[in-house]
């Protein structure tokens, strides 16, 4: 870091210079703090995806290596801001890891969202550029790199496909999600289907943010370059806290595989909203069950992932609706609340009220009180 550049920022170049190199010291310490912050936290996050989780599956791996490949690229930007002086080695070897990242991260995508995905060995020609950039850095001496009249043209040539590659596989990304969305615009999207979508658009997005901020540093500094690791950190924690949140790290694209579970859905919704069996007090999710011919278990299960929500809040959003009609109809005004509530099949007037507060936010003599 440039100490007076610094020091002006902070606004703090007029203190003593002993006051100056302790408080820099203090600022440079607490910045790589909070830069390795991430970088620790990304590489814990992918040695539990690749080691420790029980579900093995390709895409926690594909997540896990860039995670770690990420980590490379991260720690060479806060060796080199840091860093007195930093092996032009690093620096290409560094560079050459998004070369990688960019095929994983498409790589990854298709894992999430296309059932049965395999990685097809022709799949392997795309890390070629990496391979090749990789290779070439090993032979960079620090001579060369600071007496050759070649540097410059080399490195920004360098600079700009490899930062151009990486746009073209997070566009790569964004287009894949996208089309994989409208294939299922018209269907019921299950819980875990809609969990991957948000999943994946925050990953993109954090991967947006991250080259964003590196290109900038490129042109003319327009950021200082510890913001980039900085801003991984808090990128890296983010996407860790919703990954857990929507249980990404459980699913993969084997939940968009066909099935009938969509059609029994249709069966559910029409034997409880055509028959108004939702008005039957003793309705249960085992007497449904038993109606349909299936197990409670898949009944359960597929309420939860079309519904998103349990079998009791399924059942009384239909009670609701209807009793929504009977408190706005001027007919309705000569019934009670609670006579209501036990004609649509509540077996209290309490489990009325809590039922029709979570749905409408408010209760039902207010919403009477409102339609009147």
């Amino acid at each position: 870091m440039n100490s007076s550049k610094g020091l002006c920022f902070l606004g703090i170049s007029n203190i003593p210079t002993f006051e100056k190199i302790s408080l820099l010291s203090f600022l440079d310490i607490l910045l790589v703090i909070i830069s390795s912050a991430g970088l620790l936290h990304g590489i814990l996050f992918a040695c539990y995806l690749i080691v420790f989780k029980k579900k093995k599956t390709l895409t926690n791996l594909l997540l896990g290596l860039i995670l770690i490949f990420m980590a490379f690229r991260i720690g060479k930007s806060v060796m080199l801001n840091f860093g007195d002086s930093l092996e032009p080695i690093f620096i290409f070897i560094g560079l050459a890891f998004l070369l990688l990242i960019g095929p994983l991260f498409r790589w990854y995508i298709l894992g999430m969202t296309s059932p049965n995905f395999k990685l097809p060995k022709y799949y392997y020609l795309e890390i070629i550029p990496f391979v090749f950039i990789f290779g070439s850095s090993l032979f960079v001496t620090k001579e060369w790199y600071e007496n050759s009249k070649l540097v410059i043209v080399i490195f920004g040539s360098g600079l700009l496909f490899i930062y151009l590659h990486l746009a073209l596989y997070i566009a790569f990304g964004w287009w894949i999600l996208k089309k994989t969305k409208q294939q299922y615009q018209q269907t019921i999207q299950t819980k875990s289907q809609s969990a991957i979508f948000s999943w994946l658009r925050f990953l993109i997005i954090g991967f947006i943010v991250i080259w964003i901020t590196y290109v900038l540093n490129i042109l003319d500094e327009t950021v200082p370059y510890i913001v980039g690791p900085i801003l991984y950190s808090v990128i890296i924690y983010f996407l860790s806290y919703k990954a857990f949140e929507l249980k990404a790290t459980d699913l993969d694209g084997a939940i968009f595989n066909t099935n009938d579970n969509d059609l029994l859905f249709d069966q559910i919704s029409k034997l409880v909203a055509d028959t108004k069996l939702y008005l039957e007090p003793d309705i249960s999710l085992v007497k449904l069950s038993k109606m349909l011919g299936k197990s409670t278990q898949i009944t359960s299960s597929v309420i939860n992932q079309y519904a998103k929500r349990n079998f009791n809040d399924f059942i009384n959003h239909y009670r609701v609706q209807e009793a929504k009609k009977l408190l706005s109809n001027s007919e309705g005004d000569k019934y009670t609340i609670s006579a209501i509530a036990f004609d649509i099949g509540f077996s209290s007037l309490s489990s009325f009220n809590s039922a029709f507060k979570k749905f409408e936010g408010i209760t039902p003599s207010r919403y009477r009180k409102d339609k009147a």
